[in-house]
C-alpha cells in the first residue's frame, strides 16, 4: 500500500480495528470474506460476486477508490454478521414487530430528505442514523450526540468524503445523527441501488433488477429490528430508490404506508446528474457526464411511470397512501407534516411539533442553499425531449395533486 493510500486509511475504521493490509484485488470476494471472518448467505455472496465482477469490469477505480472499497465492504460483511448473530442468540428481535413503518418515496431532489429530518425531530417515530450503519447499535431515548465516540468519528469519516468530494455537503447535506436512506441497509446484503451512485456498474444493475429485492428486505427488516431492540418503534424511512423496490417493501411489510412527493422531473434531472457526478468522482478516475444524463433520464423516466403505476395498486388503499407537492411542503413544512399526521391518524403531540419549529428554523429548506438550476445541457440532455416522457406523471401530480 502507498504512503497516501495509509493516510486515506486512517479514516476509514471498523469498531476501532483498520481493516488488515492482506492481498486484495478488486474482484476477490473470498478475500473480503477472509479479512471480514464472516460467513454470509449464498445470496449476499452471489451479490457482492456480481458487484466486484461489473466494478473490476466496468469502473475504473482511482486510488481512493480501491482503499474505500475495501473498508466499505469489509465494514458491511462485519455488520450483517453482527446482525444476523445478535438474532441468533435473541429470538425477541426476530419476534418483534414492525408495524405499519412509513415510507417516503419521490423522486431525487423532491424535498424527501427534508421531510424525512423533520419527522425524524419527534421522539415518538424511528428512523436508521448515519452512524448506525458504520456502528450498528440501537439509538437510545434521550439519546445525546455530543461527545459520543461514534458520531465524532463519522462525522470525521463525513468530512473527509466531502473534502474529497467538494460540493458533496452543499448538495446533501448530512452528518452523523442524521437519518439516513435504505439503501445503506440494504448494501449490507450486496443487493443494493447505492452502488450505481458511487460506481459504473451496468452489468450489476442488470442482475439485481433480474434478482429482485426481497432478500435485501428480508434483511431490511431484521436490521430495523436490531435498532429497536425489540421495544414497539414507528418507523419513518426514506429513499428516492425504493420507488424501484415497492413489490419488495409490500412482501415484507404488507402494511406499509407511504407518503409520496411530487416534483417536475425536469427541474430535478440536472440536481440529480451533478449529484453522481460528486459522488463518483473520488471513486473513479473517468466520469462521462453524457453517461451520466442518459442513465439519470431512463432510470427516473421508468421511475416516473412506477410512481403512477403505484397509484394505481388496488392492494395499497387511498388511505395508506399521502401525496404531495414539493412546492406545497417547501411553502409551509409544518403544515404538511400536520396534513400527513392526520391523514395517518398519528397524533402529533406539542413536543415533537416544537422539535420540528426549531429545526425549520436552524436549516430552513432542510440545509439546502439556493443556487443556479444546473443545466441539463452539461449532461447533453434536452428538456424537450423528456417531457414526452414524463408527461403522464406531469399531468397527473405536478399541476394539482389530489
Amino acid at each position: 500500500m502507498t504512503a497516501l493510500a495509509r493516510v486515506l486509511s486512517r479514516g476509514f475504521r471498523v469498531a476501532d480495528r483498520i481493516v488488515p493490509d492482506s492481498a486484495f484485488a478488486v474482484g476477490d470476494a473470498l478475500a473480503l470474506l477472509r479479512a471480514a471472518k464472516v460467513a454470509p448467505s449464498p445470496d449476499a455472496v452471489e451479490g457482492l460476486e456480481r458487484l466486484l465482477a461489473s466494478i473490476k469490469a466496468e469502473s475504473e477505480l482511482s486510488l481512493f477508490g480501491r482503499v474505500s472499497l475495501k473498508w466499505d465492504f469489509v465494514r458491511l460483511l462485519r455488520n450483517a454478521q453482527l446482525i444476523e448473530d445478535s438474532h441468533a442468540a435473541s429470538p425477541s428481535l426476530t419476534a418483534a414487530p414492525i408495524k405499519a413503518p412509513l415510507f417516503i418515496l419521490g423522486l431525487p431532489r423532491s424535498g424527501t430528505t427534508f421531510l424525512h429530518d423533520l419527522m425524524a425531530q419527534d421522539p415518538g417515530n424511528q428512523v436508521p442514523r448515519n452512524w448506525q450503519m458504520i456502528y450498528p447499535a440501537p439509538r437510545p431515548a434521550g439519546f445525546n450526540s455530543a461527545g459520543d465516540r461514534r458520531i465524532v468519528r463519522v462525522d470525521k469519516q463525513l468530512d473527509l468524503f466531502n473534502g474529497l468530494a467538494p460540493g458533496f455537503r452543499e448538495l446533501h447535506p448530512i452528518y452523523a445523527d442524521s437519518p439516513q436512506e435504505c439503501s445503506e441497509i440494504t448494501a449490507h446484503v450486496f443487493q443494493s441501488l447505492r452502488f450505481d451512485s458511487t460506481h459504473r456498474v451496468p452489468s450489476y444493475f442488470q442482475w439485481l433488477e433480474k434478482h429482485g429485492h426481497d432478500d435485501a428486505f428480508l434483511f431490511h427488516k431484521k436490521f430495523l429490528q436490531f435498532l429497536q431492540d425489540g421495544k414497539p418503534a414507528r418507523w419513518v424511512l426514506k429513499c428516492p430508490d425504493h420507488t424501484f423496490t415497492l413489490d419488495a417493501i409490500l412482501r415484507v411489510y404488507p402494511d406499509a404506508r407511504f407518503v409520496v412527493l411530487h416534483r417536475d422531473p425536469i427541474a430535478v434531472l440536472g440536481s440529480v446528474a451533478h449529484l453522481t457526478q460528486v459522488l463518483r468522482r473520488p471513486f473513479l478516475r473517468g466520469i462521462n457526464a453524457a453517461e451520466i444524463g442518459a442513465q439519470v433520464a431512463a432510470r427516473w423516466t421508468q421511475g416516473a411511470n412506477l410512481l403512477l403505476d403505484f397509484d394505481r395498486r388496488a392492494d395499497v388503499p387511498a388511505s395508506r397512501k399521502f401525496h404531495m407537492k414539493y412546492e406545497e411542503f417547501t411553502a409551509a413544512p409544518l403544515v404538511a407534516i400536520q396534513r400527513i399526521y392526520a391523514h395517518f391518524g398519528e397524533e402529533l403531540t406539542e413536543q415533537a411539533t416544537q422539535a420540528m419549529i426549531r429545526q425549520i428554523e436552524a436549516k430552513p429548506r432542510g440545509g439546502y442553499g439556493r443556487h443556479a438550476p444546473y443545466r441539463l445541457e452539461a449532461f447533453k440532455l434536452n428538456a424537450s425531449a423528456l417531457q414526452a416522457g414524463f408527461m403522464p406523471y406531469v399531468q397527473q401530480y405536478c399541476q394539482a395533486v389530489r
